[in-house]
């Protein structure tokens, strides 16, 4: 198990020091730093860890992100800011578009927030509907995640 941890804790160094874009580019990396793995041991490795994929304007790219460990999801905080592209509302909907593939990442984060100001999110590719419990919450809601973008 120390050789699992010890290898593990490499691939999060990796992964923290510089944007990685796939799994052959990962086992690449380790193998320079001595870790010869198979593509089925970094794989579990990857879903141990709970490592996401997120979609990036420029391709996609492996991240370690705050909760991911104790939820199983990336959070908010962490998806968001590299996904945004922008946010707007009226009445009660919130409508916020991000790269493309980047929305159902975020919906799914976003509904883990269980903000009591958020009755629910509904996401396609690139744009979340956003239902909030009245306008006041619309307004709280957008300077919100305008921040954490």
């Amino acid at each position: 198990m120390g050789n699992k941890r010890e290898r593990q804790g490499t691939i999060r160094e990796l992964i923290v020091a510089r944007p990685v874009a796939s799994q052959e580019e990962l086992r690449r990396l380790l193998l320079q730093r001595g870790w010869d793995v198979t593509q089925s041991t970094l794989s579990r490795d990857l879903r141990e860890m709970r490592v996401a994929r997120v979609p990036e304007a420029d391709g996609s790219r492996y991240s370690i992100t705050d909760g991911a460990e104790e939820s199983g999801r990336p959070g908010l905080e962490a998806l968001l800011p590299s996904l945004f592209t922008k946010v707007d509302g009226v009445g009660e909907l919130v409508v916020l578009r991000t790269v493309p593939g980047g929305a159902q990442s975020v919906a799914v984060s976003l509904d883990a927030e269980d903000w009591p100001d958020v009755l629910g999110t509904i996401a396609g590719d690139d744009t979340i509907l956003i239902v909030c419990r009245s306008s006041g919450a619309r307004e709280r809601l957008v300077r919100r995640l305008a921040a954490i973008a």
